[in-house]
């Protein structure tokens, strides 16, 4: 057999092998795969598989401790039944994002994510800690190695959120008749309490003696009531709450459940534009009832955003619910768990 031949057919002979290597480990499961799978199973780190996707307990372990650095917990604080069921969540995170991955690994080019909102949600990342230094000596306690990686993940859980929402867009709609029958249901719980425009002058008692502010406070309000200073100009020169000095005083439109008891009871008793000094808990306030609201029923046409989003929300809740328990129950068979215990506490 001329040497050529000999070459062509040696190509073909490992272009078949090849062919049957790749079918074997990515297509059939063949013997090749199967005895990969049972090696990297008999593994102590591998807890579980997703596809082809092996999850290691070092990887649980690391997941567990990044889910509670994002919610502002510290693995090592919780007790023992606590890291058990944080433990349990994570891995389901786990296995559903390597699910999700699959489903949307060829829609990721059309997910587009802007640098924006990632920036959004670092910042409110950051917004946790009182310095970038401290944010990033966290997030190499948590393995997290780099800014760079950071980014990275939180751009792939946006790209999640984003799929997750374009799925159940439909789910989630609220119409005209759903609105109104929620309303019906609920317009007792959202009527308008009686609510007051109020403005104050404050004066703390831990940080005067109270004849100190009896005085100045005595003062401004005979300044007031003779017209010599206006309120605005008082509030800014005395009161000590810095909210709202350098707006005249102003609190804004409050309810009986938005003040301290002590002071509500006061300063709705009064009538409108007569300044008054009252004392509360927390020491002394020129205060001035401005205008009032009396309570009155919901108008549907006014609430009817917040009706939209209170039933969008509760929506929301349940059709990712069941679009988890769809894409977990439709992958069965991709999933493998190969030890019962997750891990010990350390």
């Amino acid at each position: 057999m001329p040497p050529t031949a000999k070459f062509i057919i040696r190509i073909a002979t490992l272009g078949v092998i090849a062919a049957y290597v790749l079918g074997d480990l990515l297509v059939f499961e063949g013997p090749l795969r199967q005895a990969i799978n049972r090696s990297l199973s008999n593994r102590p780190d591998v807890i579980a598989r997703v596809g082809r996707h092996f999850i290691t307990r070092s990887q649980l372990e690391r997941a567990t401790r990044e889910n509670l650095w994002l919610e502002g917990s510290s693995f090592d604080t919780l007790s023992a039944v606590e890291k058990s069921q944080a433990r349990d969540k994570s891995l389901d995170e786990l296995i559903e994002h390597n699910l999700l991955r699959g489903k949307i690994a060829g829609e990721n080019n059309s997910i587009h994510i802007s640098d924006d909102v990632i920036n959004a949600r670092l910042r409110t990342m950051l917004s946790r800690f009182t310095t970038k230094g401290e944010m990033e000596s966290s997030m190499k306690g948590q393995g997290i190695a780099s800014e760079g990686e950071l980014r990275a993940r939180v751009t792939a859980c946006i790209q999640q959120e984003k799929w997750i929402e374009a799925q159940i867009a439909p789910m989630i709609r609220v119409s005209e008749e759903e609105a109104h029958a929620w309303f019906d249901q609920n317009a007792a719980t959202m009527a308008n309490a009686e609510r007051v425009e109020v403005r104050h002058i404050f004066m703390a008692a831990m940080d005067h003696p109270q004849s100190e502010i009896n005085a100045k406070l005595g003062t401004a309000l005979n300044d007031i009531k003779s017209q010599r200073k206006d309120f605005a100009a008082l509030a800014r020169e005395l009161s000590d709450d810095p909210a709202s000095k350098d707006h005249g005083g102003s609190l804004g439109w409050m309810t009986k459940s938005r003040l301290p008891s002590d002071f509500a009871a006061a300063v709705f008793s009064l009538p409108i534009g007569q300044a008054t000094i009252v004392r509360s808990s927390l020491g002394s306030h020129l205060v001035e009832v401005t205008a009032r609201k009396p309570a009155e029923a919901a108008n549907f046409d006014e609430m009817k955003p917040e009706v939209i989003a209170a039933i969008e929300a509760i929506k929301r809740r349940q059709a990712i619910a069941e679009l988890r328990k769809k894409i977990r129950e439709s992958a069965t068979k991709e999933i493998r768990f190969f030890h019962s215990e997750i891990g010990d506490d350390h």
